[in-house]
């Protein structure tokens, strides 16, 4: 997905791929690998706990650390090659993304349910790394409202896998976004998924999503969140937000 969404950022500055698209897709790809790795390494702990976790290869004993440690540093040397070919503003962008997902996200979650919102930082700057390999300006509004969308997106995406297993999370000490029972939608999350439709809105508004389709892109998008507090459309709800930046991409490549 952090691959995905650099590839859009990319898009909306050049408009077409070429090879250095495919670059950046690689490198952003082996960039977030990198960061999974160090991850289960740093991790290990919790994730033997937690079901959904334990059967990953560090936590079930399967690898061990310096083999975990050898996978992230291999890919994250990799990506970091692929990346500084495109230009150093990528590269940087890219590393202090892992670093802020590592070394400031990650130990935070252990403390406090308001880590989200800092680790939600990193799922916003991919688009932003794509849209300096294609040598747009950071300060742009367009890039600064698709990282802004791709920020908002983060938020129910992880309440949902909080949701989903909350048990999990609570097994392993794991303090959760909004404490309490998870029946019923929760209102800051409905609040959070209506600023979400605003914002995507906002894409055809200012041209980012162009064309006589625009309107049905913006549906696509939003139909998902719209679903949510349905409680018999939970799944589908979950699974249209998780394509989300997938989604996303594909309208900016379509649009002229």
């Amino acid at each position: 997905m952090n691959a995905t969404a650099a590839l859009g950022g990319y898009l909306l500055c050049r408009a077409r791929p070429d090879l250095k698209a495919l670059s950046l897709f690689a490198g952003v790809a082996l960039m977030a690998c990198a960061a999974s790795a160090f991850n289960q390494v740093l991790e290990r702990d919790l994730d033997a706990i937690m079901e959904r976790t334990n059967r990953r290869p560090i936590a079930s004993g399967e690898l061990g650390v310096r083999g975990g440690l050898s996978i992230a540093v291999g890919a994250l040397a990799t990506g970091a090659l692929l990346l500084n070919l495109i230009g150093l503003s990528p590269l940087c962008l890219a590393i202090f993304t892992l670093c802020w997902y590592l070394l400031l996200y990650t130990p935070l979650k252990r403390r406090t349910p308001l880590a989200l919102l800092v680790g939600a930082v990193c799922g916003a700057l991919p688009p932003l790394i794509g849209w300096s390999a294609a040598g747009g300006a950071l300060t742009d509004f367009r890039i600064v409202l698709l990282c802004g969308i791709l920020y908002l997106w983060q938020v129910p995406h992880f309440w949902m896998l909080q949701k989903k297993h909350a048990e999990d999370y609570r097994r392993a000490g794991v303090p959760l976004f909004v404490p309490g029972s998870f029946r019923g939608p929760a209102p800051f999350l409905v609040l959070w998924l209506v600023a979400m439709i605003a914002a995507t809105l906002m894409l055809p508004v200012f041209g980012l999503i162009a064309g006589q389709h625009a309107p049905l892109w913006c549906l696509a998008f939003c139909l998902p969140l719209l679903l949510y507090p349905f409680e018999r459309w939970e799944g589908a709800a979950f699974a249209g937000v998780n394509i989300f930046p997938a989604l996303l991409t594909l309208a900016l490549y379509g649009s002229p």
